[in-house]
């Protein structure tokens, strides 16, 4: 989490604090959540059952969820799923980091032009 950042839309350092986070169930922890909360970000992630049944039990209340929102996480979700098509790509043959950002560009060129 703390190697966000976001461009901004102009000249200027990147922003390290985005507006929202959407994650999907793995992310769903009270580490995650408070870290999120205590920098002013708003997050979409969905609760796991046991957790959810933990917040009942207690007498807690559940977080908000954005079904809305949580949606357009398809379109990412689908993109990195093309990506993977890329068998170097989807294995990580590279050890080098460079290396393998180079092969991410690949993809990504191969995937956007016809």
């Amino acid at each position: 989490m703390t190697g966000i950042k976001v461009a901004r839309r102009g000249p200027g350092r990147p922003r390290t604090r985005p507006v929202r986070v959407v994650a999907d169930k793995g992310y769903s922890s009270r580490k995650i959540r408070a870290y999120l909360r205590q920098r002013g970000i708003a997050a979409t992630i969905p609760e796991r059952v046991d957790q959810v049944a933990g917040r009942r039990r207690r007498g807690e209340r559940l977080c908000g969820f954005d079904p809305g929102v949580y949606r357009r996480r398809n379109v990412v979700e689908r993109c990195f799923n093309r990506l993977k098509q890329n068998k170097a790509l989807a294995t990580r043959y590279e050890k080098r980091a460079s290396h393998y950002q180079a092969i991410v560009t690949l993809a990504c060129l191969r995937l956007w032009l016809p």
